[in-house]
């Protein structure tokens, strides 16, 4: 099983440079980053894990940049996003943006994308709440335009692109490893059967219930066992659940790291050095 790590990278906490150092020299797998651009303090939607917000959600560095940082400094270490909020991008900019990190990378970016919870911060970019995830899957949708061999246009509800020349291409013909988050359901599991790579359900609890309906989407919708990838997220380990992860067939697993300064951080991979 590859264990990969998570963090809410801010300004207050490691650097992306010295987290991707440690986390390459160490041996684990890859880092993942989640995005939020900013988050309205008049805000009204909840938060999804009950209590007040973390500091650390409106502190939040752009991923892609701080993805950047880790890929030149290391060799090994895959990349991710977990999550980039498609529905709050240009998706001409973002698959340019895509593009150019899978190519620095050699082709090691994974893109873990979803549609968020936060009302006004979509808002503020123009979102409608009800129609965002229909925007998201045809955001991918022009997005793997772009990333096509040959000049592809696309025409969608939402928006559209000519035929046009882009480069870089991502190192996979249809574009980077796709993962969607969100919580277990018909919709969103016949959405990853549809156009995506697999799912990244954060922390993997009820995995043993819902992964058989996400199987059987994906086979209805004609697609190889081999090449669904679970992936659960921002995961607590416990030998037990590892354990349990492994017996479900799942390969690659992602924990949380605490959002902290350098010296926490550090003592928290070497707590987690256990399940390498």
């Amino acid at each position: 099983m590859r264990i990969a790590t998570t963090i809410f990278l801010t300004d207050e906490t490691i650097t992306p440079v010295r987290l991707a150092h440690q986390l390459e020299q160490r041996g684990f797998a890859g880092l993942y980053l989640p995005e939020h651009t900013h988050i309205p303090v008049s805000r009204d939607t909840p938060y999804p894990a009950g209590g007040e917000l973390p500091r650390e959600y409106g502190r939040t560095l752009d991923p892609f940049v701080a993805l950047a940082q880790a890929a030149a400094v290391t060799e090994r270490l895959a990349l991710g996003t977990g999550i980039t909020l498609i529905a709050q991008h240009d998706p001409i900019d973002l698959a340019k943006q895509i593009a150019t990190l899978d190519h620095l990378s050699a082709g090691r970016f994974t893109l873990g994308l979803g549609y968020g919870w936060n009302v006004e911060e979509a808002a503020d970019h123009g979102v409608e709440w009800s129609t965002r995830r229909r925007l998201g899957r045809e955001r991918l949708a022009l997005m793997r335009a772009l990333w096509a061999a040959e000049p592809t246009a696309y025409e969608g509800e939402f928006g559209s692109v000519r035929a046009s020349e882009a480069h870089p291409k991502p190192h996979r013909p249809q574009g980077p490893r796709t993962l969607v988050g969100g919580a277990a359901g018909p919709r969103l599991f016949d959405h990853i059967a549809e156009s995506a790579d697999g799912w990244l359900p954060i922390g993997g609890s009820g995995l043993t219930e819902s992964l058989p309906r996400l199987r059987t989407a994906w086979d209805a919708a004609g697609r190889d066992p081999k090449d669904l990838h679970v992936v659960p997220y921002a995961v607590l380990p416990s030998p037990g659940k590892l354990t349990r992860f492994a017996d479900l067939g799942i390969e690659e697993v992602v924990l949380q790291l605490p959002p902290a300064e350098e010296p926490e951080v550090l003592r928290t991979l070497d707590a987690y050095a256990a399940y390498l």
